[in-house]
């Protein structure tokens, strides 16, 4: 008998100990967003043993595709004669055995890979690193078109994650261009082909002249005659990843230059943003001059901090002579995370500051920032309204809410799910995990009315049938977007790049480019003022007096 449960316990081991089987596969990792399991493709190698380390390959799909065509396309299996992307879904052809791991997301379809398309793929990688033994210093990435754009996005925005980056006629956001100078380390190759009706081959070409300007090491392969498919001459035989493994990360490079315009995005290599000016776009560029000389130049920034206790030209047994913007500084007994803070002009060794109260990389806006994690749409039903009024209510957080909608065959919908609740439906769970976008205002909507005394801003009710308000305030660790007045589609889009129709889907996504606050009048169908907050999460003296002018809003 006791042999037996022995053996029953060490089977029911085994059983949650299986090993996935080799080539590829769907696999899925659990999303907060909106608390479903999101698909990816997965390739693993023939004879994959734990005991070894792996370099990964993540691989973004473009426009109108997905998951399982994007693991195919970069194996060089397009689609078979005759056949459309519908079928060359189903199944996975044979190909060549290559010793790496290769996932690709299906970020919930055709929105880009900013917000919850970008928080997909560090999850998905997230969850690949729990299931493999992934080499740290070996990972790439790559993508065609739409997922082209986003590997200049998110190889651009955390540079030294990666070992080297390859876009395959890319169509990248508009912002990209801020963070240029993060390219500095990275090894890309761009491919492209010269007839491209889709994305025009002036623009590959620019961006690989901004990116050699920049100090990338850039190979550039142009196809002659070739259309927007250039992605079947550029991961034909599995060249990507015999590219791809010419190159090893180096997680301590002799020079670091980072630029940023969101503390979320503040970290490369070494050094680390703590904080900036609001607003303004921080530049930090390192650069080792010698053995423990170390020379730095800023902008825009107030405090950073380096990581330097293992890199090769710093002697811990020795002193940094740090040149900052020109001001010279000895540092003895050096930290790791050694923070250097600049007051009234001047640069000092000190001590992280408390930034829980002020705009932070968790916390610093704008608007488009709370629909790009969990969050959940609350209509208010306060003041008494009527069925008929309860119901429309209901009906403009419903809107809201439905991401989903049907934009065609090729752009198909996206995949995101956020609850609806009335503001009595919140729980302090609800609170605690998610954003909360906010129907109403304080005479309309309880949860409106439970945070007024700190906003900084609301709409006046004289202003409610001909006006909307829109702003983002942080609470706790998670925000609030406030939506006062008429609902926030009413806007014009702020955001005419090319590309911009690959957005989400969401309605929210209208509010990209109007920062933290927006304030619109119907009437005469313009945008009145929009901006940001100062560091403090308050007004800036520079808009006070337009606000105040409209009519329209109280200030605090």
């Amino acid at each position: 008998m006791k042999y037996s449960i022995v053996f029953l316990l060490l089977s029911i081991i085994s059983s949650f100990a299986q090993t996935l089987p080799s080539g590829p596969q769907v696999l899925t990792f659990h999303s907060d967003v909106d608390d479903t399991e999101q698909p990816y493709g997965c390739y693993i190698p023939k004879d994959y043993s734990e005991k070894k380390t792996y370099p990964l390959v993540v691989m973004l799909h473009g426009a109108g595709s997905n998951h399982r065509l994007a693991l195919r396309r970069v194996f060089g299996k397009s689609n078979a004669e005759g056949e459309n992307d519908v079928e060359a879904s189903l199944k996975f052809p044979k190909w060549k055995d290559v010793n790496y791991i290769v996932i690709s997301p299906n970020v919930r379809g055709t929105m880009g890979y900013q917000g919850v398309a970008e928080k997909d793929v560090w999850d998905m990688i997230a969850d690949a690193k729990k299931r493999f033994n992934i080499d740290e210093n070996r990972m790439y990435l790559t993508g065609l078109s739409m997922g082209g754009g986003g590997t200049m996005w998110v190889g651009l925005t955390r540079p030294d994650v990666w070992a080297a980056i390859a876009p395959v006629c890319p169509a990248p956001p508009a912002e990209t261009i801020k963070y240029l100078d993060n390219v500095y380390n990275l090894p890309v190759h761009f491919f492209q082909g010269d007839q491209d009706p889709a994305v025009k081959v002036e623009n590959t070409r620019k961006w690989v002249e901004d990116f050699k300007t920049a100090g990338a090491k850039v190979t550039y392969q142009e196809y002659p005659g070739v259309k927007h498919d250039s992605w079947v001459n550029a991961y034909k035989d599995e060249f990507i990843f015999t590219w791809f493994s010419k190159f090893t990360r180096n997680p301590f490079p002799d020079k670091v230059k980072f630029t940023t315009s969101q503390l979320k995005y503040n970290k490369a290599y070494w050094l680390e943003i703590i904080d900036k000016n609001v607003g303004e776009t921080a530049k930090i560029e390192a650069n080792f001059k010698n053995k423990n000389i170390l020379d730095v130049k800023t902008e825009n920034i107030t405090a950073f901090s380096i990581n330097i206790l293992e890199h090769p030209n710093f002697n811990t047994k020795s002193k940094l002579s740090l040149n900052i913007d020109g001001q010279n500084l000895s540092v003895f007994g050096l930290t790791n995370g050694q923070i250097l803070i600049k007051t009234d002009g001047k640069w000092a060794v000190g001590k992280r500051p408390d930034n829980s109260k002020t705009k932070n990389p968790a916390l610093e806006g704008p608007m488009t920032e709370a629909i790009g994690d969990r969050h959940i749409y609350v209509y208010g039903t306060k003041g008494n309204p009527t069925k008929e009024q309860l119901d429309q209510r209901r009906k403009i957080a419903e809107q809201a809410a439905d991401w989903s909608v049907y934009r065609g065959d090729f752009m198909g919908r996206v995949m995101v799910f956020p609850r609806v609740l009335s503001d009595k439906e919140v729980r302090p769970n609800d609170i605690e995990r998610s954003n909360l976008v906010l129907f109403g205002d304080a005479e309309t909507n309880e949860i409106v009315e439970k945070y007024a005394a700190y906003l900084p801003l609301s709409l006046k009710s004289s202003a409610r049938e001909n006006a909307s308000l829109s702003f983002i305030f942080p609470n706790g660790n998670r925000y609030i977007l406030v939506n006062s007045g008429q609902p926030f589609w009413e806007l014009p889009n702020a955001d005419n790049s090319p590309f911009a129709r690959l957005r989400s889907a969401g309605k929210a996504s209208i509010l990209s480019g109007y920062g933290d606050w927006v304030l619109y009048d119907k009437n005469i169908n313009n945008v009145i003022s929009y901006g940001i907050f100062d560091k403090d999460w308050k007004l800036m003296e520079k808009d006070k007096g337009l606000l105040k002018n409209s009519g329209m809003i109280d200030m605090k």
